[in-house]
């Protein structure tokens, strides 16, 4: 019996040897497979994880910056000794001495791990991490971390232990898009790696484990004591002496500031897909140039912030009249809410619609100071109101427009016809669906500020569209020029004569009428608009060749008490642009009209050569929020509440 147990014995451990050979053997093959594959010292050098994106603004300034950094290459003599040590000392002690897997370790982590039940230690070494940085993914299966051992020895017998740890602090990610340590040295300190003191390596040496969590621009004092620790680790490994220790102190250790220019992001996030459509360049860095104007950007946010309601949001956008978008705020605070109000939020223009109504009007025919009368007015059931619920009588069509008074606008809708309204919204550029029912003429169809603003900049420029852009040049990290911006397309909208009527319409309503509020001290035209109890409020306006939209709401389209074009955005409007424009001379608006005899006539789409959608007197408008959907009962209802305008 004792026999037959010993030849089972043996026969169990000669099965056993063999397989352990075969796995040996198998493991030598896999590693000479591996080392015949492995590229070159320089061309890792050469291999980023990742696409840096730069992005800058008209004067050169960095908006942001997105994607890995990547600070200068520093040779293996240049990094400091003390961040050598700090690292071998926190992630692989016996780095100078394992083939590239550490035997020693993976028992260590074995016991532990069985011990306390879960995986609590691991046993990478900084070979094995280099190896999973440059050639594999993180995944957590087995396939991938045998791949790992084999790679990691492979690159033991091909590379120096120096060229390895060369490769890998100048490679591995501290937090923060930064890779290797001088980018982190850059990022959190402000100057090169070769300047690294024991306290700032040891916080460096200290993120690989967990880069966000003890990330200096995160949480600082979580960093400084991570760095203790390392500290305390190094004395035990022998790597600093006691003194050198008792020496370092990382609670003096200041860190760069971070800055929190956030209000940028809505701008950048637009430009960022933006550049999708311009280039495909999909590996090296990118430095993208844009029209944005980074003290402009400044002022826009110091605006919506100062003047948006409480519980309110606010937007702005500025157009140059090249076209150049120079300032954009897509909320009050890019961290709470990334939703960019400015380019991507439909809501109710009130009265800043009726810009369309009165250009149509004046393409028609119609001239300023043509006569109308405020008087009640009746379109089926459906009777406007203006906001104070009187009716002043004969007015002028200027003073209709400057005082913003809803019955001559319906009037006037109804005199050119509602499809030619909403066709002439077409034609500035507006694509949200357009109601063809009569409130449409007091703003009753969603729209976004961003192509509200751009009919206005059309009118600014004599009727003449340039389509608004952002990126001006997009170069690769070599210089090597991937787009630049020609002249960009340009379309006449409507007639010059009709825009520099609009434009009377607009100083008066600024000089006199409801925008009081917006002026700036210089020539500037502009309208309101504020919607139904008071959920949206308006202003829209240029001067000095720079044309500016704000809007003003709550995100979920309830009442903002006292909010109105006229208030708040026409405040907001003139603290930005005062400054905006304030470093440029004067000009004088284009309200000349020369020879008007002959240029209005019967203008068409085809006369200007522009494509227009073809009438839709059956479409619906979508659900909206502040106002009833057309229904049977719609203008019943209507006549209870207040239509769509600006109450000032």
């Amino acid at each position: 019996m004792k026999k037959k147990s010993r030849n089972w014995l043996a026969t169990i451990v000669k099965a056993g040897l063999a397989l352990g050979l075969a796995g040996a053997l198998a493991l030598a093959v896999a590693v000479v497979v591996a080392m015949q594959s492995l590229p070159g010292f320089d061309t890792l050098k050469k291999s980023p994880n990742g696409q840096p994106v730069e992005i800058r603004g008209d004067d050169g300034t960095v908006l942001a910056s997105f994607g890995p950094s990547y600070g200068e290459w520093l040779r293996f003599s240049e990094i400091p000794a003390t961040m050598k040590n700090a690292m071998i000392t926190v992630e692989d002690r016996r780095f100078w001495y394992h083939p590239g897997i550490d035997p020693i370790g993976i028992v260590r982590a074995f016991v532990v791990n069985t011990l306390s039940g879960n995986k609590s230690q691991g046993a990478s070494t900084i070979t094995q991490q280099l190896a999973r940085n440059l050639f594999l993914t993180s995944s957590k299966d087995y396939t991938r971390k045998l791949r790992e051992v084999v790679l990691a020895l492979a690159m033991e017998r091909t590379y120096s232990k120096e060229a390895i740890l060369e490769l890998y602090l100048n490679r591995v990610y501290f937090g923060g898009g930064a890779y290797g340590i001088d980018a982190a040295s850059r990022k959190f300190y402000g100057h090169s790696a070769r300047r690294l003191s024991l306290e700032e390596a040891a916080i460096i040496a200290g993120l690989v484990k967990a880069p966000s969590r003890f990330s200096p621009s995160a949480d600082a004092e979580a960093a400084r004591r991570r760095a203790a620790t390392v500290i305390a680790v190094m004395v035990d490994a022998g790597s600093i002496t006691a003194a050198e220790a008792a020496a370092a102190d990382p609670r003096l250790v200041r860190f760069a500031g971070q800055g929190r220019a956030a209000g940028v992001r809505y701008f950048t996030d637009w430009v960022l897909a933006e550049l999708e459509t311009i280039v495909d360049e999909a590996d090296e860095p990118l430095k993208v140039e844009t029209t944005l104007n980074a003290q402009g950007q400044r002022w826009a946010e110091t605006a919506i912030r100062a003047e948006a309601p409480t519980g309110a949001q606010g937007a702005l956008v500025a157009i140059a009249r090249d076209g150049g978008v120079k300032a954009m705020v897509g909320g009050t605070d890019y961290v709470r809410s990334n939703y960019n109000r400015a380019i991507v939020a439909r809501r109710q223009p009130g009265s800043a619609f009726k810009f369309f109504v009165y250009a149509a009007a004046i393409e028609s025919g119609v001239t300023p100071d043509d006569g109308m009368e405020d008087k009640p007015v009746t379109i089926g059931k459906w009777s406007p109101r203006n906001d104070n619920g009187r009716f002043v009588g004969p007015v002028t069509v200027r003073e209709a427009f400057a005082r913003s008074i809803n019955t001559v606008a319906v009037q006037l809708a109804e005199q050119v016809g509602f499809d030619t309204v909403a066709e002439m919204a077409r034609r500035f550029g507006i694509t949200t669906p357009i109601s063809r029912q009569p409130a449409m003429a007091l703003g009753a169809s969603e729209v976004t500020l961003f192509e509200m603003t751009n009919a206005y900049a059309t009118v600014a420029n004599g009727g003449l569209e340039r389509p608004p852009y952002a990126i001006t040049r997009v170069t690769t990290g070599t210089g090597r020029v991937l787009y630049e911006r020609g002249e960009g397309d340009t379309r006449q909208v409507v007639a010059p004569v009709v825009a520099a009527r609009m434009t009377q319409l607009m100083q008066a309503a600024v000089e006199e009428g409801t925008a009081r509020a917006a002026q700036i001290g210089r020539p500037l035209a502009g309208k309101t608009g504020t919607t139904s109890s008071n959920k949206d409020g308006w202003f829209i306006g240029f001067s000095s060749g720079l044309t500016t939209g704000v809007w003003m709401g709550r995100d979920d389209a309830r009442a903002v008490r006292g909010l109105a074009g006229g208030r708040a955005p026409a405040r907001a409007f003139a603290q930005y642009m005062a400054r905006a424009v304030g470093g440029t001379p004067p000009e004088a608006l284009g309200t000349e009209t020369g020879e008007d005899a002959g240029l209005l006539g019967e203008p068409d789409a085809e006369s200007w050569g522009i494509t227009m959608d073809e009438p839709q007197p059956a479409e619906e408008p979508p659900p909206m929020q502040d106002a009833p959907r057309l229904d049977d009962n719609w203008l019943d209802k209507t006549l209870s509440e207040p239509a769509p305008g600006d109450p000032r």
